[in-house]
């Protein structure tokens, strides 16, 4: 993980801490604020962890009026041991408390989960598509990412970076195919 990457992480995780160590009735503005800052972050960054964390974040702002007593103290106490695990660079553990985080949120909301499973389809197209960049095919890069060739070619047929450019002009094209031929 990028050093800047980790560093906005962190940052989220400790604002969203801070807002979440008391519960008031302004957390859910300030949630809805943080969540704001973070789609900026992937907008800016196009990055998966990053991605992950706005999700989660959006996800508690959700759900929050339906957590009981618990599950929010069981998500500040995640939160704080996700950031404290980044911190120290320990990323396999920082992603078992993230799933644990999404995990007990996703059973306070179903929509919670459509919206993560929206997410996580855009991303695994996403990555499709980086895979064909890098020279596999439509049928290789979907069967990697577990999509079907629909739904990467939907995808492809939209990015510029699949369609084909003319950089060279038509007649010199023929001349130099012609002289190719000996014609």
């Amino acid at each position: 993980m990028k050093q800047l990457i980790k560093k906005e992480i962190i940052h989220d995780l400790s604002e969203a801490i801070k807002i979440l160590e008391v519960r008031e009735a302004k957390d859910y503005e300030e949630l809805k604020t943080l969540s704001d800052h973070g789609i900026e972050n992937v907008a800016l960054h196009k990055n998966l962890d990053v991605i992950s964390i706005t999700v989660l974040i959006y996800s508690i702002y959700k759900t929050l009026f339906c957590l009981k007593t618990e599950d929010y103290e069981f998500v500040v106490e995640h939160l704080t041991k996700a950031r404290d695990t980044l911190k120290r660079g320990n990323l396999g553990l920082y992603n078992n408390y993230l799933k644990k985080l999404f995990s007990r949120i996703q059973h306070c909301n179903a929509a919670v989960q459509e919206h993560l499973q929206d997410v996580m389809q855009a991303a695994r197209i996403k990555k499709g598509s980086i895979l064909m960049q890098k020279g596999l095919s439509i049928g290789q890069a979907a069967g990697l990412m577990g999509l079907s060739n629909w739904d990467l070619q939907r995808y492809a047929g939209r990015t510029p970076a699949y369609g084909h450019t003319e950089t060279i002009p038509a007649k010199r094209r023929m001349k130099k195919a012609l002289s190719l031929f000996g014609v």
